[in-house]
């Protein structure tokens, strides 16, 4: 009996140790797609962190380049909420887009979803929100521009 309880116990600390590692998985390779009027969408694949490139300096968030649009998430933690930024630029010389539709999905750390909408600020040239949430943990967000 005691030899069936050891070997429940291992088989369970594995698949335990399996899910744990499965779990974290990097979000940083989600495909992103961008469209304008009837073009064919452009897809990237590997959307790269950058803090400086050829187009001027980060704004200290993840940056994502298609052909035709630079994308700019920033969160910023503050002691009651959470401040979420997108900056959305067109073109070679990152012009501001300021007729888009941005939300975005968080998924919470309890997994309860949450939908964000974004307003766009003139004077700042991005998009912003607040997330309110206290919850310690991972949120993952998917955000969608309609341009």
């Amino acid at each position: 009996m005691k030899l069936l309880q050891s070997t429940s116990m291992i088989i369970l600390s594995i698949g335990l140790l399996f899910l744990a590692a499965c779990n974290k998985t990097n979000q940083t390779n989600t495909p992103v797609t961008s469209t304008q009027n009837s073009e064919k969408p452009t897809v990237s694949t590997s959307p790269k962190t950058k803090t400086n490139s050829q187009h001027g300096a980060s704004k200290g968030g993840q940056v994502v380049e298609t052909e035709t649009y630079h994308l700019e998430f920033v969160p910023v933690k503050e002691a009651k909420e959470t401040h979420l930024d997108l900056f959305l630029q067109k073109g070679d010389n990152h012009e501001a887009v300021s007729n888009a539709k941005v939300t975005a999905q968080v998924q919470l750390p309890d997994g309860k979803q949450k939908s964000v909408i974004f307003n766009y600020d003139a004077k700042e040239k991005h998009y912003a929100s607040v997330l309110s949430e206290k919850a310690t943990g991972q949120y993952q967000v998917k955000i969608t521009a309609d341009i």
